[in-house]
């Protein structure tokens, strides 16, 4: 893995960033705060993101490539849009790592180093967590959606009952 130093001020990134649906809606000094904790990290095919188990502070943005998310050594899902959002659960819980993620293929992502909003005081705290926790939700809400629609589509094949 290759990373850069922390990112302050780079308008290309701050602008490349904004195209994304989950920082559309927020303001450039905001993405400004969000940039002094984070970092580009590039992996080669088959380097670890995160492994399954560990504990770390690290939440990441794909930029470019493909993540492949394992659990227990089986394949769960492949991340291919810019702008997915893996290892945000590690923030919100502090639980060690459910699952491992995979470089596929060369990979580009935006690492934000959640620990930094201990360091951060008055406006940057909140605007740090406000911008972290919109972002969680927004992901959140569409997992959940997608469950919910695999549940219900699983329902008519087996005999299980949903939330009874």
């Amino acid at each position: 893995m290759k990373e850069s130093q922390y990112l302050e001020d780079n308008l290309k990134i701050i602008k490349d960033l904004r195209k994304m649906p989950v920082f559309k809606p927020l303001k450039q000094e905001d993405i400004q705060v969000f940039l002094k904790m984070s970092k580009l990290r590039m992996y080669k095919s088959g380097e670890t993101i995160i492994s399954e188990g560990n504990v770390d502070s690290w939440m990441y943005f794909l930029i470019y490539g493909k993540v492949k998310i394992t659990k227990e050594n089986k394949a769960i899902t492949v991340l291919r849009r810019r702008g997915d959002v893996f290892g945000e659960m590690r923030f919100i819980d502090s639980s060690p790592r459910f699952a491992s993620a995979h470089a596929e293929g060369d990979t580009v992502c935006l690492a934000v180093d959640t620990d930094h909003i201990e360091q951060l005081s008055g406006n940057d705290r909140v605007t740090f967590g406000y911008i972290l926790y919109r972002i969680i939700s927004e992901i959140l809400a569409d997992r959940l959606r997608l469950a919910t629609k695999e549940l219900i589509q699983h329902k008519g094949k087996t005999n299980i009952k949903f939330w009874e």
